[in-house]
């Protein structure tokens, strides 16, 4: 169906994308797997052409422009070649948006232009052994002594903790017993800060050009010039980018189920099967057919949240449901497509074998499907 959200500069920046994405990222795109993360090179290289400063602003070396769409053509480029862009998406749509939304001037002046390069590569730490989405459970401590923060405990789950040279750590300055929520701060912990180790690289069955690993933090002085925002303000900024998380995390879901389908029509239409083409039975025809019906909805449905997140009315249960239609719609998708593969699709040298591997993340991360089911029932007022 034709989809109407974009505009020529929009589809510009498209061609720019493909074309980056076919000479720079498809070649290699096997070796990063195998090393478990795209080298550095590549968020540089983006940020030549503007890429990694799409958001910030001009005068720190950026674009300056907010439209999250451009945002959702990167995802769409990428999965329409079989790869992911690493953790770019990430430090683009879930990261950045704090560094904008709460760094002062300072902070911007010393940060911005290198993340506007691409020499500054940032992830943030909320997760904890023990606490996953209760993020008003954290352990992790930040003292205040002087003009440092003295910050102890540990995180996991790190998307691109490996490679940072920024850490967005979420500490309790504070405890409240009538209030978990309170007394939560934004921290953000540079590189070879005496005390902040990164451990164990964590070995996933999918999304393994993305590094994700563990942090520790023994008596790290963080400067109180590295808090973003105000002391005990955390929470609250933590849900305010929600809704953009969970829409990036839709908008892989729809390109990636798109991607299966493509990648299983070409195969189906080549592979021979009792002396005709997979295609042509029945069954594989009803497969492909409904696969396709459920990804249409899922982009009308998308496309329609784009919208209202770009002009900032997309609401916290309207983004909850979204992720959770579209990443439910991508399991069942991706695995009737590999299912039509038969034993091929079990083998990695086939791409529906990583398709498959990396959509079932996207109902755990930033945030389950059944939190996303708790979110939309308190909307309805159950």
């Amino acid at each position: 169906m034709r989809r109407d959200i974009y505009t020529a500069d929009h589809e510009a920046f498209r061609e720019l994308v493909r074309d980056f994405v076919t000479r720079e990222v498809v070649p290699g795109y096997e070796e990063w797997e195998r090393a478990g993360r795209m080298p550095r090179h590549i968020f540089e290289q983006l940020g030549d052409i503007g890429v990694m400063g799409l958001a910030i602003p001009e005068e720190y070396g950026g674009a300056g422009t907010d439209d999250y769409r451009y945002n959702a053509i990167l995802q769409e480029e990428a999965s329409r070649a079989l790869v992911t862009l690493g953790t770019v998406r990430t430090q683009l749509d879930v990261i950045l948006p704090y560094f904008l939304a709460y760094a002062n001037k300072e902070q911007r002046s010393r940060w911005f232009p290198e993340l506007a390069a691409g020499r500054l590569l940032t992830a943030i730490a909320m997760t904890e052994p023990g606490t996953g989405s209760d993020l008003a459970g954290i352990r992790t401590t930040a003292v205040r002594d002087g003009d440092d923060y003295v910050l102890n405990g540990a995180k996991t789950f790190i998307t691109g903790g490996l490679l940072a040279d920024l850490v967005i750590v979420v500490a309790r300055t504070s405890s409240d017993p009538d209030n978990r929520r309170a007394g939560l701060t934004l921290l953000v912990v540079e590189e070879g800060m005496p005390g902040f180790t990164k451990g164990r690289e964590l070995d996933k069955i999918g999304i393994r050009v993305q590094d994700t690993v563990e942090l520790a933090f023994d008596d790290v002085r963080v400067p109180v010039a590295n808090r973003l925002g105000e002391e005990g303000k955390a929470f609250s900024y933590l849900g305010r980018n929600l809704p953009q998380e969970r829409m990036t995390v839709a908008v892989g879901s729809v390109a990636q189920s798109r991607a299966a389908l493509d990648t299983t029509l070409a195969y189906a239409k080549d592979r021979q099967v009792f002396g005709n083409t997979l295609a042509s039975f029945q069954n594989t025809k009803f497969e492909l057919a409904a696969v396709s019906t459920e990804v249409e909805a899922a982009q009308a449905l998308l496309d329609r949240a784009i919208t209202e997140l770009v002009a900032g009315r997309l609401s916290g249960a309207d983004a909850a449901r979204v992720k959770l239609f579209c990443t439910e719609m991508q399991a069942r998708c991706v695995d009737r497509c590999l299912q039509l593969f038969g034993g091929y699709g079990y083998i990695r040298e086939y791409p529906i074998a990583r398709l498959y591997a990396d959509a079932r993340i996207t109902r755990i991360y930033a945030g389950t499907s059944e939190v996303m089911k708790v979110i939309v029932a308190k909307s309805l007022g159950l």
